[in-house]
């Protein structure tokens, strides 16, 4: 394949596996062209940080999220379609308050619901939802907390369209994922891998072998696990040859965190990550530099949470709040995800808040974490077992790319104004096959 009339005037061509050539080219016989009219061509955006079943099972629910008033709510779970189980998805108190099982009673009584917490952490289920999984006299409340595969176990499953999860993620120019689910199951893989997603696929803690592939561990502020056995866990991992990647959203958990990888820190940088960096006081930084560790985070949750950060985290948190620019500057390594579906699923709508860090009502949280436009894009550039080294289109590079609709001056100008609209992809390429085309 040839792309011609690239910004710039350049000419790319590829085959099915790398980048061949750059520069002033002719087309060969029969060869197929593409032309970018006058537009950029990048690499191809990885999401490094998501969770494909929880996105293919949202696409079949109700969202209930913010904006949201307690009303609109009420009347979403009410007009639900079906006579089944009512799933919802992404709520947040700022919504309707605290949810139990009463409180969901008085909405809808005679079907079966489930709502989901925006962190993916909580589910409530009203009394119908209860009795389906015998679980009233054990949890009478209808707060379920990190019980997603013992509901699994008990709830018909939600339908999952793999295939439009993969459209949709095509068209914003997507072509890699890391998939972050910390409890998949081999039967989960191979619905995976029968999805035939256009999309490259990383599974972290997968139940086959993966070697370089992070093993996920959740922390959660309650249960942390002494510190010695934090440190043999990661010393397994290590000698297994495994990297880590561990989810730390608060100042807790990150403080562990970084004191047991140094405990069981050898010397060699394997490739270890910081899941979300939630909050990360800066005199953790020179220990996270020297221990070689990648910071995952959403500049998304910027936009969609900062109007809540104000008010419900700790003052002595807030200036330290998902960080970038000054992790940058320390030398540490940084890439972007989505988080989806606990985030929007638009990696184009994360970089602007990555540029702005403004929220939903318009203040800015962390003004000197912002970078600038070519930065923001730079997060999601990066390979899976490199997400901090972005990719360039040269050749010997992966055959994975994305045709923009304008040069990549234009691109950056938008990120730099805000534009909501900004979709700028009209072509996404995978392995040197189309996969996407507007």
């Amino acid at each position: 394949m040839l792309i011609v009339n690239v910004d710039g005037g350049t000419s790319i061509r590829l085959d099915h596996t790398r980048i061949l050539a750059a520069g002033a080219l002719s087309p060969l016989p029969g060869e197929e062209v593409l032309d970018a009219g006058g537009g950029a061509v990048i690499p191809g955006l990885h999401d490094h940080h998501v969770h494909l079943r929880a996105m293919a099972a949202a696409l079949a629910s109700v969202d209930v999220g913010p904006p949201l008033s307690a009303d609109s709510f009420a009347r979403r779970l009410r007009d639900a379609h079906g006579d089944g189980w009512i799933r919802a998805v992404g709520y947040h108190e700022s919504v309707a308050g605290s949810l139990d099982r009463l409180r969901l009673d008085a909405i809808v009584l005679d079907r079966p619901v489930r709502v989901q917490h925006r962190s993916g952490t909580l589910w409530v289920l009203n009394t119908a939802a209860l009795d389906r999984v015998g679980a009233r006299n054990t949890h009478g409340t209808g707060r379920l907390w990190r019980r997603d595969r013992w509901l699994a176990d008990r709830i018909p499953p939600a339908p999952l369209d793999f295939g439009e999860v993969g459209r949709r993620a095509a068209a914003a120019g997507i072509v890699a994922f890391t998939d972050a689910d910390p409890s998949r199951t081999p039967a989960d893989v191979d619905r995976l891998i029968a999805a035939d997603l256009p999309q490259r696929l990383t599974l972290m803690s997968s139940p086959y072998p993966q070697v370089g592939v992070p093993r996920k561990l959740i922390l959660d502020d309650a249960t942390l696990p002494p510190l010695d056995d934090l440190t043999t866990w990661f010393r397994a991992a290590h000698d297994a040859g495994d990297p880590v990647a561990v989810h730390c959203v608060t100042r807790l958990q990150i403080v562990v965190t970084t004191a047991a990888l140094t405990d069981a820190d050898d010397g060699w940088r394997r490739g270890d990550r910081i899941e979300h960096g939630g909050v990360i006081p800066p005199e953790l930084f020179p220990d996270l530099r020297r221990l070689g560790v990648t910071v995952v985070t959403q500049p998304n949750f910027v936009a969609e949470r900062g109007d809540a950060w104000l008010t419900d985290v700790d003052p002595d948190d807030r200036p330290h709040l998902y960080p970038c620019a000054s992790l940058r500057a320390a030398g540490i390594p940084v890439a972007a995800s989505t988080d989806a579906p606990f985030g929007a699923p638009d990696p184009w709508a994360a970089m602007r808040a990555a540029v702005h860090r403004r929220t939903a009502s318009g203040q800015v949280v962390g003004p000197d974490e912002r970078v600038d436009a070519a930065t923001a894009l730079s997060l999601f550039l990066g390979e899976a077992d490199g997400p901090g080294t972005p990719r360039r289109v040269v050749p010997g590079q992966p055959a994975d790319l994305c045709i923009l609709d304008r040069p990549l001056a234009d691109v950056y100008a938008a990120l730099d104004a805000d534009d909501p609209g900004l979709a700028p992809v009209t072509t996404t390429i995978v392995g040197g096959e189309v996969v996407f085309s507007r």
